[in-house]
């Protein structure tokens, strides 16, 4: 008797953007011990996947961002692109910009007052020397963010229009360059609640009819749960939960997801209330560096659980950036064992 063999699983496509062990020191001041920002970080985005990056102020998010971009160069670690090293050299890095868009969080601050609409889109394409017919470019990029007909658009100046539609031109000029993948950081914070659904629904458009790639840089779950496939949860310059976003965000695992989460309006949990502000980069604790306001630790549930003392003082290990669900978390059930 014949055996049929069992279908094999999809292969895994190799990720278009990786950081390894990637970390940015800042010097510290008058003496002070250097702040470690980004902190040894592994973080991957395959072709086609949104990817949203959260966590509070202050966390490293947005270093980690720009240390993607290029715009910082890390003190130890890689970025690479395609299967390939980032070069930080003039060269290197604007035919790397053509490839990877910045949208930055207020489009007030992105666009020259005194620039027509067209004139920003375009932009881009003058300075990388685009040889083909800039109107069409320009006039397809605006076409794709959602501002039709385009033309009506060319020659207004971003005060004649909504904060919505001064987002789009700064999408437009990012989608001009036809890029694989763009990092938008808080890309929606500074919108109406009404606007924000539409600049979402866009982005969502844009990976579905151009495969393109996104990180979004946030502190909003909810906009994580509404536009990401997976999430990274950072904090005190580490990721310390990662994975598919259902996952992640309908079962968190890390104490620091859980309070995340139970402020949201939506949510059923008793909102947590966070001791203090998180630690100085400079002064990283002992231990699980969430462990001075970890609820789990100061309810007793740590003790109870015999890991308090691995908490306060135990390294977790860096997180893989594969796409499985990961915690870096002594409490959690799913935590792993080795440290760093």
């Amino acid at each position: 008797m014949t055996t049929t063999p069992a279908p094999s699983a999809p292969p895994v496509p190799a990720p278009l953007l990786s950081a390894a062990g990637l970390s940015v020191t800042f010097p510290g001041r008058r003496g002070a011990a250097p702040a470690r920002a980004v902190d040894g970080v592994d973080l991957d985005i395959a072709p086609g996947e949104i990817v949203a990056l959260v966590g509070e102020s202050g966390c490293g998010k947005t270093t980690l961002a720009r240390s993607l971009l290029g715009l910082v160069a890390p003190t130890a670690g890689q970025v690479a692109f395609a299967g390939a090293p980032l070069g930080y050299g003039a060269r290197d890095l604007k035919a790397y910009r053509r490839r990877v868009q910045l949208v930055l969080q207020d489009p007030s601050g992105s666009l020259n007052p005194r620039h027509t609409v067209y004139d920003a889109v375009a932009e881009g394409l003058r300075i990388h020397g685009h040889q083909g017919d800039e109107r069409a470019a320009v006039a397809e990029a605006l076409a794709r963010a959602g501002l039709r007909p385009p033309e009506r658009f060319f020659l207004r100046y971003p005060h004649e229009l909504s904060g919505g539609q001064r987002q789009r031109v700064v999408i437009a000029g990012a989608l001009v360059l036809e890029p694989e993948l763009i990092i938008a950081d808080e890309p929606v914070a500074s919108l109406d609640a009404s606007v924000r659904g539409e600049i979402l629904a866009l982005l969502l458009s844009l990976r579905d009819e151009l495969g393109l790639s996104a990180l979004v840089v946030t502190h909003d779950l909810g906009l994580a749960w509404n536009i990401a496939d997976r999430v990274a949860v950072m904090y005190l310059g580490r990721i310390v939960e990662t994975g598919p976003v259902e996952d992640v965000l309908t079962a968190p695992q890390h104490p620091y997801t859980q309070a995340l989460l139970s402020v949201l309006p939506e949510s059923d949990a008793a909102p947590v209330v966070l001791t203090g502000e998180p630690p100085d980069p400079s002064r990283i604790p002992q231990g699980c560096r969430f462990h001075v306001r970890c609820q789990v630790l100061a309810s007793g549930a740590a003790e109870r659980a015999g890991v308090a003392d691995r908490c306060r003082t135990a390294p977790l290990p860096v997180l893989t950036g594969g796409a499985g669900a990961q915690v870096a978390c002594h409490a959690a059930t799913t935590a792993p064992t080795a440290t760093e």
